[in-house]
C-alpha cells in the first residue's frame, strides 16, 4: 500500500518557547526503556511539565487552551543533543503532526520526516507572529502548506522553508524508507536469491 502523500497539514498550535530544546528535554532518557514507542507521548517534556510527585507544573502543554494542538512552534536548533529517535516518536505519539521552528538538529529533522512530520523553518519574527495569534485565539487554524512552503494562520500567511529533499519525499509519499522497502519486499527477495553470496 502506498504511503500517504503529505502536502498539507492543518491543526491548532502551541508555542513552546526557547532555543536549544534538546532531545532529553523532549523525552527524558529514563523513559526510553521501552520495547515499542507506544505510550511515549505520555512522557513528552515530562521533567518540565511535571513535579516530582507527578502534579502539573506551569507549561503550555498543561494549559487546557492548547489541549487540541497538533502543530508545535519552537525556537532555534530544536531537537539538538542526543540523536535519540524517541524524541520525534514522543511528539508523534502525543499527537503532533507538524513542527515550526527557526532550525532543527540534523538527525532529529530526518527522524521527524521519516514519521511524516513536516519540519518548517521560519523566521523568528514570523514564529512570534504565529505564536501571538495562537495566544490570542488558541482555536485558530494553522495550515502548513508543504507543497508551496507557506504557513497560513487566520487571514495571514508567511513563507517558510521545508528542505527540498524532505518536501519532495513528503509530497510524493516517499517519506518512510522502511515503508518503501516493505512495498517491494518480493522484488528484494528475488534479487537476493540471485546473489551468489546470499546462497546457503
Amino acid at each position: 500500500m502506498a504511503l500517504e502523500k503529505i502536502t498539507e497539514v492543518k491543526g491548532q498550535g502551541v508555542y513552546v518557547a526557547g532555543n536549544e530544546i534538546d532531545t532529553d528535554r523532549i523525552i527524558p532518557a529514563r523513559f526510553m526503556k521501552c520495547v515499542t514507542f507506544d505510550g511515549l507521548g505520555e512522557y513528552l517534556f515530562y521533567d518540565v511539565r511535571k513535579h516530582e510527585d507527578g502534579s502539573d507544573k506551569e507549561h503550555p502543554l498543561n494549559d487546557e487552551r492548547f489541549s487540541k494542538a497538533s502543530i508545535l512552534l519552537a525556537g532555534a536548533n530544536f531537537g539538538c543533543g542526543s540523536s535519540r529517535e524517541h524524541a520525534p516518536q514522543a511528539l508523534y505519539r502525543y499527537g503532533f503532526r507538524g513542527l515550526i521552528a527557526e532550525s532543527y538538529a540534523e538527525i532529529f529533522f530526518g527522524n521527524s520526516t521519516t514519521l511524516g512530520i513536516p519540519c518548517f523553518c521560519a523566521a523568528k519574527e514570523d514564529i512570534q507572529a504565529i505564536a501571538a495569534a495562537v495566544e490570542a485565539d488558541p482555536s485558530i487554524e494553522i495550515t502548513l502548506d508543504v507543497e508551496n512552503e507557506r504557513i497560513g494562520f487566520g487571514d495571514q500567511s508567511v513563507t517558510a522553508v521545508v528542505r527540498e529533499s524532505a518536501r519532495k519525499a513528503l509530497c510524493e509519499g516517499k517519506w518512510d524508507m522502511i515503508g518503501e522497502l516493505k512495498e517491494v519486499e518480493d522484488q528484494i527477495s528475488e534479487v537476493a536469491a540471485r546473489l551468489p553470496y546470499m546462497a546457503r
